[in-house]
């Protein structure tokens, strides 16, 4: 199988940077700056050199988009900002991608559903987001699937990674700050390693490019299991050598925030198994070796 060339917008974060350390040779990960998806010219522009630079390599393009305006609670205040990188920006990639016959992998949340429910959600269940930045992503959802552009959604969740800012890190700088702190036990997710959610993405797009990807056109790509974040924070005190006891549990209410979070957003990987594709180990396993590297 040739391996693709793949244009990763929104490089520089700890998807983009984990993509690009497993394959250096052929992805292209331009930071947010670099490569602005809201702006038309560029995204053709680069989409374009990317279709060029695989055909003149006797490979395939594929394009994984792991831009994403994340901050949650400040896009509860600025719904527009979000909604123009969550939803206009994938808008404008896909259309890109459809003109230039390009592949298009779009990364999307758990933030989609209501987290209302008892089991963990399928791709085929209804979305009902609580808050602006699970708006904004379903729009972006719904704007990539009606494009016309070959693509697929792959949703995850409780992504953690080397770079920027994520729950791992902010844990192991607060064990060194505090003697104890509370952290929300009845909210209920599946940790992700940003690591092995790029291997995931990658064994996507050789599938993509050899015209093989999956017939579902939504999928879903997590670790395995399930834990609150008053859970997961233990784990990480465990792995830091700290006494987990000192992370206490609290309420969703005893923390509020201003956007509303939801309470279950466990997804079910059985859509990424049916197609064949490498299922991510269990959390746990992954912040061992998350830690351990």
């Amino acid at each position: 199988m040739n391996v693709p060339i793949i244009l990763v917008p929104g490089g520089s974060g700890q998807l983009g940077q984990d993509i690009a350390a497993l394959a250096p040779d052929s992805a292209m990960t331009p930071s947010s700056s670099e490569l602005d998806v809201r702006d038309t010219g560029r995204v053709v522009a680069a989409v374009t050199e990317l279709a060029d630079r695989a055909r003149a390599a006797g490979t395939s393009p594929v394009v994984i988009n792991a831009a994403a305006h994340t901050a949650v609670d400040a896009a509860e205040t600025d719904e527009e900002r979000a909604f123009a990188v969550n939803a206009d920006g994938p808008r404008v990639l896909a259309a890109a991608c459809s003109s230039r016959g390009v592949p298009l992998i779009h990364v999307s949340t758990d933030y989609v559903f209501a987290g209302d429910a008892t089991s963990p959600y399928e791709v085929t269940d209804l979305l009902g987001p609580l808050n602006a930045y699970g708006r904004t992503k379903a729009a972006g959802e719904d704007a990539v699937l009606g494009s016309g552009a070959r693509s697929w959604i792959v949703r995850t969740s409780w992504v953690y990674g080397k770079t920027g800012s994520n729950f791992v890190k902010t844990m192991a700088r607060l064990e060194k700050e505090r003697d104890e702190l509370s952290v929300v036990d009845d909210q209920t997710g599946s940790p992700t390693w940003s690591r092995d959610l790029a291997a995931g993405l990658l064994e996507l797009a050789g599938r993509v490019a050899a015209g093989d990807g999956p017939s579902r056109r939504v999928l879903h790509c997590t670790g395995g299991g399930s834990t609150t974040w008053h859970g997961f924070a233990q784990a990480i005190f465990a792995e830091l050598g700290a006494d987990p006891a000192r992370v206490k549990p609290c309420t969703t209410a005893e923390f509020p925030r201003p956007a509303k979070r939801p309470a279950y957003g466990v997804l079910s990987n059985a859509s990424w198994r049916e197609a064949g594709l490498t299922p991510l180990r269990d959390w746990p396993d992954a912040l061992k070796a998350y830690f351990a590297s």
